[in-house]
């Protein structure tokens, strides 16, 4: 097993995770070969999913929670009622670059001085609707 997530990271991947849908359901049968198989396409993917099961036993969600991550060797992020965010690193993705800062235009100073507004017209009172 890999070593356990820091809390930053735990608290990053959630904020990344609020934006997905699932893409994995547990069905009737539960945590079933198949799923796991469709789990672990979609981590290589992705990295980070949802998966949602449809029981409304909670200590089953935790018991699959649980064991997908132990077998797929993934990470529990997070378990906010039947939906389960799990993150598993990809050894062969790049890391993405993060996007740098616009340069700043250094060709010609600004001036200090503001610019001329044009002269617009005297404001208008509305009617009170009161009488």
């Amino acid at each position: 097993m890999t070593a356990p997530l820091k809390p930053a990271k735990r608290s990053e991947l959630r904020a990344q995770a609020h934006k997905l849908n699932p893409v994995v359901l547990i069905g009737d049968k539960g945590l079933t070969e198949e799923v796991l198989a469709e789990i672990d396409r979609a981590l290589k993917a992705h990295e980070l999913i949802k998966v949602r099961a449809s029981t409304d036993d909670r200590d089953a969600r935790n018991v699959w929670m649980e064991s997908i991550c132990e077998k797929l060797e993934a990470h529990p992020v997070q378990q906010i009622g039947k939906v389960l965010v799990v993150y598993r690193e990809n050894p062969g993705k790049k890391p993405e670059k993060k996007p740098q800062p616009a340069p700043t235009r250094t060709s010609r100073p600004r001036s200090r001085t503001p610019s001329p507004r044009p002269a617009s017209e005297p404001r208008r009172r509305r009617r009170s609707t009161s009488r």
